[in-house]
């Protein structure tokens, strides 16, 4: 954190700042953090640290986790991340880039960010080919059953992919879709040490995708890349061969993030 945001006599953060290094902090962590976790961090006394995240839960910026005590980023704070990479500049090179594997692969590309729910699709560069499958950007998707989501489930720590594990509910989307717990857990597995994901008619009957990860500079996923096609066109095994294409965009993607 810069120096210039702390008062040199009193090491605290100046008051119009306090909330939204509250936030960055919340972010950074990663995971649902108390306000007594960032007593320390924040140098702030524990009524005005309560007082924050009340505020900022009322706000819609933090939202309270499931234990009562902890929190996560809010319906506002994910908005905002994803009008922040979608800002004009940042979504110029990240169209050329999607438009750019699109083009090799010869199939529609999407990047989605995860949200609570599931994922929602950022950016979409359609295939030349009259027969394609309609997923417009805005799109939300499950996590279970896409590769996209899948590839996010992956990417959470295994403690906390039991947890979600255990409530979801595998409802039958396709011929595809795992509704099995234990057989699910066993490919996230799979994706987790391979590093990509797979969606074999799980989500839409006749339809096949491949996602990677896009990471920020701390290795998190941030965001998915996927190709996704008609099965009149392309199969799982046809469709892996563009597996390197896909991680070549993604690494570019996860440069223009981190600069």
């Amino acid at each position: 954190m810069p120096d210039d945001l702390f008062n040199d006599k009193q090491g605290q953060i100046p008051t119009n700042l306090r909330l939204l290094v509250l936030l960055e902090e919340v972010v950074k962590a990663g995971v649902p953090v108390t306000p007594t976790a960032l007593k320390d961090t924040l140098n702030l006394p524990k009524p005005t640290l309560h007082r924050l995240f009340n505020t900022a839960e009322a706000a819609g910026f933090l939202q309270r986790d499931i234990d009562g005590r902890s929190y996560g980023p809010g319906p506002r704070l994910r908005q905002l991340s994803v009008y922040t990479v979608s800002s004009q500049r940042i979504r110029t090179v990240r169209l050329a880039i999607l438009r750019s594997v699109a083009e090799k692969i010869g199939e529609t590309c999407n990047i989605a960010t995860p949200d609570r729910d599931g994922m929602t699709y950022l950016d979409r560069v359609e295939t030349h080919w009259p027969l394609r499958i309609q997923l417009p950007v805005g799109t939300q998707v499950p996590f279970y059953c896409t590769a996209s989501g899948k590839m996010y489930l992956s990417s959470l720590r295994p403690a906390y992919f039991d947890r979600y594990l255990s409530a979801a509910i595998l409802d039958s989307h396709a011929p595809g879709t795992i509704t099995d717990k234990d057989a699910l857990k066993a490919e996230i597995e799979m994706t987790r040490k391979r590093g990509y994901s797979t969606d074999n008619q799980e989500f839409m009957e006749d339809m096949v995708a491949i996602a990677v990860p896009i990471l920020d500079d701390r290795k998190r996923l941030v965001s998915t890349l996927s190709v996704h096609t008609p099965l009149q066109r392309h199969d799982i095994a046809s469709l892996g061969h563009h597996i390197e294409d896909l991680k070549e965009a993604a690494r570019e993607l996860t440069a223009l993030i981190s600069s």
